[in-house]
């Protein structure tokens, strides 16, 4: 069979024509596959020359009947000016079809080319996709049983219940010696893998509650079918608090109680195989605290201590062991400032070797700056975070991520402006102004771009994980018009969610079972290992890479075309929680804002959209 499949490939491969310049991916319509709101601008992005200068938007009905060639017209348009992407050897034009106001099921349709995915335009468009990338960190569960009423057909026993993990030799001390049982359990797996890590939870779970704070009103009615927390009646706690819950008390668990500090990692010694949860058996471990770990925990218990007041009710006591464990993990940031977790030295000294993600950090400005913040914020306790906050302001301006999270402390500063000290108000108004400069410079650029998008005006932005970049720029935009309300940066943040919903150099939409094209092969063990075709939904995968570190085979390798949808192809389709986190920012922000902004009026709801068969040509159009 393989051999057969082998000559095939190759007896296909003849049939194809040869080219000087690198293959390009074959669709040449490429459009957000979901939707548009009704009074937001609206592109496609039309990927190969045109024989015509013409456009046009047709409907599509809700029911398959209507599928047929016999569709209605409702917009004519001519195509924007040829632009040279300058992140591969495609050159592109603009389909801009703002001026469609109706809702609808439609198409783009190009004489000459296969029509565009259908998408709607409604209001609303957004909300399931915010719910499905919240609900792929229940599908990222350990140690918990995913049930039929929840999980649908992704149901599964649980798996590493980390009720007896290991403190391994890098972490031992007089307290705790080497082999000492503590208990881990609970968490997210952290993406493809079953490994759970302090620091990039502290980038996604700042982030999460980042989309709370801003958007309290929307998130308090987002409802993502989950599981309310034991003891919790459903309803009380809103989804998206829930969800952050089940991985807050597996941080505090990783938390030394003796001395405050944070391990930086639950892991198997080495990646457990393409298997389900659960079904290896290998020891877990917790490795030696550190201080990016520690701070990045301080950061988040901090914040999370102050929006989980509210619910003191139905959650006595959180809010005030969150506080006091931020505090106590900042103690011990204070006392070993310079901990760095170098993975490959340890290894050298202690066994077993462990070589699951190292997640290393050797820079700690940014996550003291980020904690001294949330502390601060908290706490009210002017005399303990000031100090910190003065020293290492306006660092960099640079976008969030694991490794770097200064900007996590900004977000929230400006957020909380009015509450802070007076005498920070120099502090407040030049973080502010470095925000502004950047977006102001991520607006000024999109007019140029080939797929008329923020994401990409850099070719550094195509990085392993580089989806992510895309989700965090328009997180970025959001916070500038939160401090504007210009809606030029609002219209920038769109084209951010369009790119990775299908207007991009692949023609995929990004996040799995999304779209008319998306991933169907994720590395991400329970996709591939659960014996069901569809892979766990709501996941937005990595994106185009051209390291291509995985060392797989891709077809196309510029820069913004290096995208294989395989499940060995880590390198741009691997899962990550810290990749959903600005997803559901960026989603939830929109949906919460589109009336605010103009976007939508409510009621503007676009008809159901039934499952489609293939896109086809229309008869030939009559051009104008």
């Amino acid at each position: 069979m393989r051999i057969l499949l082998v000559l095939g490939i190759l007896a296909l491969g003849l049939l194809q024509p040869c080219f000087s310049q690198p293959m390009m991916p074959a669709a040449a319509i490429d459009v957000n596959q979901l939707g548009f709101y009704p009074d937001a601008p609206k592109y496609a992005v039309i990927n190969r020359p045109a024989a015509k200068d013409v456009f046009f938007i047709v409907t599509v009905g809700p029911s398959t009947t209507s599928w047929s060639e016999h569709v209605d017209t409702v917009f004519f348009g001519r195509l924007g000016p040829v632009l040279s992407s300058a992140n591969s050897s495609l050159s592109t034009r603009i389909a801009d079809f703002s001026g469609l106001h109706r809702p609808g099921i439609y198409r783009v349709v190009i004489p000459g080319f296969q029509n565009s995915y259908p998408f709607v335009i409604g209001s609303g468009v957004f909300s399931p996709l915010t719910s499905a990338a919240l609900k792929g960190y229940y599908y990222q569960r350990s140690a918990m049983a995913l049930t039929a009423p929840y999980a649908d057909k992704w149901a599964r026993p649980a798996g590493h219940s980390d009720v007896q993990v290991l403190v391994h030799a890098s972490a031992a001390d007089a307290a705790r010696p080497e082999g000492t049982v503590i208990s881990a359990t609970g968490g997210w797996y952290d993406a493809g893998d079953y490994n759970k890590y302090i620091v990039n939870s502290g980038i996604t779970m700042g982030t999460l509650l980042d989309a709370y704070e801003d958007f309290p009103g929307y998130f308090d009615t987002l409802h993502a079918n989950i599981p309310p927390p034991a003891g919790v009646t459903q309803g009380v706690i809103p989804d998206i608090l829930d969800e952050a819950l089940y991985n807050l008390r597996w941080m505090l668990l990783m938390q030394d109680p003796a001395d405050g500090g944070v391990y930086h990692k639950c892991t198997n010694a080495a990646f457990d195989g393409m298997v389900m949860p659960g079904v290896t058996k290998a020891p877990r471990y917790v490795v030696q605290k550190g201080t990016a770990a520690t701070l990045d925990f301080a950061a988040v218990t901090a914040q999370a201590a102050r929006i989980f007041r509210r619910f003191g009710a139905a959650l006595p006591g959180l809010a005030d062991s969150c506080e006091h464990a931020a505090v106590h993990a900042w103690q011990w940031a204070q006392k070993y400032p310079d901990s760095v977790y170098d993975q490959d030295a340890l290894n050298k000294r202690y066994k077993p070797a462990i070589t699951t993600g190292a997640y290393g950090d050797r820079s700690f400005n940014d996550e003291r700056y980020w904690a001294a913040s949330e502390l601060l914020i908290t706490t009210g306790d002017a005399s303990s975070y000031v100090a910190t906050v003065r020293a290492y302001y306006g660092i960099s301006i640079s976008l969030p991520s694991w490794a770097y999270v200064a900007m996590m402390g900004d977000f929230s500063l400006l957020r909380h402006a009015s509450a802070l000290p007076a005498d920070l108000r120099g502090v407040i108004d030049t973080v502010k102004q470095g925000l502004l400069i950047k977006a102001n410079d991520y607006v000024k650029k999109l007019a140029g771009t080939a797929f008329h998008t923020v994401m990409g005006e850099s070719k550094s932005d195509f990085v392993w994980g580089g989806n992510s970049i895309a989700g965090n720029e328009g997180m970025f935009l959001i916070n500038a018009w939160l401090q504007t309300r210009d809606p030029a940066y609002l219209d920038a943040a769109l084209t951010n969610l369009y790119y990775l919903l299908g207007q991009n150099a692949t023609g995929y939409c990004f996040v799995t079972g999304f779209g008319s094209h998306s991933p169907m092969h994720p590395h991400h063990r329970p996709s591939v290992a659960d014996g069901i075709a569809a892979p766990v939904p709501g996941l937005l995968v990595g994106g185009t890479n051209p390291g291509r570190q995985d060392r797989q085979t891709y077809a196309y390798t510029e820069a913004e075309t290096a995208y294989l949808d395989n499940d060995q192809a880590y390198a741009s389709n691997e899962i990550a929680i810290n990749w959903n986190a600005p997803l559901v920012y960026l989603a939830g922000a929109l949906e919460a804002l589109q009336y605010t902004a103009g976007y939508a009026q409510p009621g503007q709801t676009a008809p159901a959209a039934q499952p489609a068969p293939p896109a086809r040509r229309l008869r030939p159009c009559r051009i104008p």
